[in-house]
């Protein structure tokens, strides 16, 4: 009786186990706006043996982000066929942005699969959300790149607390960072002119900060580091 229940048990759960896919393939980690044009593309790639609808939109990173409709995402929402390439158009609206510094916004891409299976198949399609980064630089900081001013960074701590001034006109996004040699996991950037506040753990007085940023194209620059 026990080895009937347990098997009906087992034959219940199997129909709950459905397959899953989605996978949507995005032209780059990162989108640079160059201020000095009016639109920026970002191609996207279906590589699901099924259709995909594509859905488009724009979100702040942090406090300094400028509002999402200062750009227009073209097309927002779009069919994509198994195999298909497609580009999605970031273009200016009109409102105005800083020009003096970067502008960061995280620009969204979700894919979600159209059911490919035959009727009477359980399925589960799973809307897979990719997120990057939008950094707009406007036409006067062309050549500016993060990686020219990363030396100047500045790094002190404030009670336990390591804070990081970034005196430049670029974001700092940190690819690695690491304190006395201890690694610091968590992502963290800086946006221009401000500063980042560490407090979820006690740092030391004084000592030495490590640290790498991420360039225009997603990869690592040379190590950096600073006593303090």
């Amino acid at each position: 009786m026990k080895l009937h229940t347990l098997a009906a048990g087992l034959s219940l759960a199997c129909c709950f186990i459905l397959p899953a896919q989605a996978s949507l393939l995005i032209g780059g980690t990162r989108l640079v706006f160059d201020g000095s044009r009016q639109a920026a593309t970002l191609s996207v790639e279906n590589k699901d043996p099924v259709t995909n609808l594509v859905q488009s939109w724009l979100s702040a990173t942090d406090k300094a982000s400028p509002d999402k409709d200062a750009f227009i995402i073209t097309p927002p929402l779009f069919r994509l066929e198994s195999g298909g390439q497609a580009a999605i158009w970031v273009v200016r609206s009109g409102k105005p942005l800083p020009e003096d510094r970067e502008s960061m916004l995280w620009l969204n891409v979700k894919g979600i699969p159209s059911s490919g299976d035959g009727p009477g198949t359980n399925s589960l399609q799973i809307a897979i959300n990719s997120r990057i980064k939008l950094i707009y630089r406007p036409a006067a900081l062309k050549g500016t790149t993060p990686t020219r001013n990363a030396d100047k960074l500045q790094w002190h701590v404030n009670g336990t607390a390591l804070e990081v001034n970034n005196p430049t006109p670029n974001y700092m996004n940190f690819s690695s960072l690491s304190v006395n040699g201890e690694t610091l996991s968590d992502l963290y950037f800086v946006a221009p002119y401000s500063t980042m506040t560490i407090a979820d753990r006690k740092f030391p007085a004084h000592g030495n900060v490590a640290w790498k940023i991420l360039d225009d194209y997603g990869m690592s620059s040379k190590a950096y580091s600073q006593t303090y």
